[in-house]
């Protein structure tokens, strides 16, 4: 896939993120970038909802993700958390 690609389909996933949830800012995606542990930390904060909660909405979102490539989201959303 190339950067043209990724960048695409990483605008795709900022729509989706905020169709899920709408408190979600420019600034917050800025900060997420792809990754996972931060978009929970975000949702959990916006949403006001437990650690458990959040991380539970955010998988039960990307299995809901079809349209994106499986192993690409996984790794755009697991690429810092590391």
């Amino acid at each position: 896939m190339n950067t043209d690609q990724m960048e695409g389909k990483w605008k795709q996933m900022k729509g989706a993120l905020k169709t899920k949830w709408g408190k979600l800012t420019d600034d917050d995606l800025k900060i997420i970038e792809g990754n996972r542990d931060q978009l929970t930390g975000i949702v959990q904060e916006r949403y006001g909802v437990a650690k458990e909660e959040a991380q539970k909405q955010v998988d039960e979102w990307k299995r809901t993700q079809k349209d994106y490539d499986t192993d690409r989201t996984d790794r755009d959303l697991n690429r810092r958390a590391s």
